[in-house]
């Protein structure tokens, strides 16, 4: 008898506290996450990064989550991020997305989506790349615009770190066990 896994992807903005919460929510439901993989990538590229490397970016990622999802337990998985990243940030710094990215988009399987909101303070990294008020507040948009379309069920993350995994559990625990 194969057990239904809820998919479980925190997605938003750079310096939202995506990568924490995943793991905070993947040790709190004793499950497995995928890690958002273009931060290996990047950080192991030793050169600047071009669109070409979003299509091995995306390929990497769906690598994560797929074998994050092999290893899931108690009805989840946590993904940091999915997709849709990619697509935002090609667009962003190159205007397009490749047609490749777009088709994984379309076979990806979410259940649930946990947006992280910008109330959060920037850190700076330097993979990161908008630390602007403006324009973290046009990437937040972009993101919910994404979620919104969807038509995945979907909250918005707010608040303290402490805030935001408090009622990340509440609403996972509605969603997954209710």
């Amino acid at each position: 008898m194969s057990e239904t896994i809820k998919r479980i992807v925190i997605i938003g903005p750079e310096s939202t506290g995506k990568s924490t919460l995943s793991r905070r929510l993947a040790a709190h439901f004793e499950t497995s996450f995928a890690d958002e993989y273009a931060r290996s990538y990047l950080e192991n590229l030793n050169r600047p990064y071009e669109q070409k490397d979003l299509i091995n970016i995306a390929k990497g990622q769906r690598a994560a989550m797929a074998a994050a999802l092999e290893s899931a337990r108690n009805g989840l998985v946590i993904f940091d991020t999915d997709l849709y990243v990619l697509k935002v940030w090609s667009e962003s710094k190159y205007n397009s997305c490749d047609t490749f990215i777009l088709e994984q988009i379309a076979e990806q399987q979410i259940d649930f989506y946990i947006l992280t909101n910008i109330d959060f303070p920037w850190q700076y990294d330097p993979l990161r790349e908008h630390p602007e008020p403006a324009m973290r507040t046009h990437f937040f948009k972009t993101y919910l615009e994404i979620v919104v379309q969807s038509d995945i069920p979907f909250y918005i993350a707010s608040g303290s770190e402490q805030q935001r995994f408090h009622d990340s559990v509440q609403k996972i625990e509605e969603l997954a066990f209710s």
